[in-house]
């Protein structure tokens, strides 16, 4: 918990909820220990796609497609999201989510390697969301730049690592210092970049904003 957990819970108290849609498969998900969202980033997303209202949008990170679908929602109604996924068993899931809330035109759902598909992607996008392995996000940079178009939105969840991206690599456990280390490299790259302006806020687990300069 990187913010006072009563605080925490106060702040997602005021929350208004989603579609009944949104919110049952959100509790299927969690009861089934399959990591979604969190609500401070529902809210923050839900915000920012009224703020930018971005017509195009990639999500690298798809799981069961509640993060997808929350975009479509609650975004512009002729807005589109292209979203990756790798792991076999979840891509069948959100394909059936997709067609169960009546989104399988709005959402494209790639299947595979992030890495690869990104290589190839061909056109820009108004906004990019990163929820993908926290270890990948420094590989994915380059291309996930070239792909974001000039003031566009790069919005990268889960970058504090419950705090401990604040440690000593020494104070983290050794499975986990590779990714330590290529987290605080990823924060330093955004908040340095030259065609960047970046801002790190202590929402859910940590969170980026960043916009590419004109």
């Amino acid at each position: 918990m990187i913010i006072d957990e009563r605080m925490a819970v106060f702040i997602d108290s005021l929350d208004r909820g989603n579609t009944p849609f949104l919110d049952a498969l959100e509790k299927d998900a969690l009861e089934n220990r399959i990591p979604v969202i969190r609500k401070s980033m529902q809210s923050l997303l839900k915000f920012l796609l009224a703020l930018k209202k971005p017509h195009t949008i990639l999500e690298v990170g798809t799981a069961v497609g509640f993060s997808a679908l929350l975009m479509s929602e609650y975004g512009p109604e002729d807005s589109h999201i292209t979203t990756i996924e790798n792991y076999e068993k979840r891509i069948p899931v959100a394909r059936e989510n997709f067609r169960r809330a009546g989104k399988e035109d709005r959402i494209t759902l790639l299947e595979g390697d992030a890495a690869e598909i990104l290589s190839e992607l061909p056109g820009t996008y108004d906004m990019i969301f990163m929820d993908a392995a926290k270890g990948q996000y420094l590989h994915f940079l380059p291309d996930v730049l070239r792909l974001l178009a000039p003031g566009g939105l790069l919005v990268s969840d889960n970058v504090l690592q419950d705090g401990d991206v604040i440690e000593s690599r020494f104070a983290v456990t050794r499975r986990n210092r590779t990714i330590h280390a290529r987290m605080r490299e990823y924060l330093y790259e955004l908040k340095h970049h030259p065609k960047l302006e970046t801002v790190v806020l202590p929402v859910g687990d940590g969170v980026t904003l960043s916009t590419k300069l004109l």
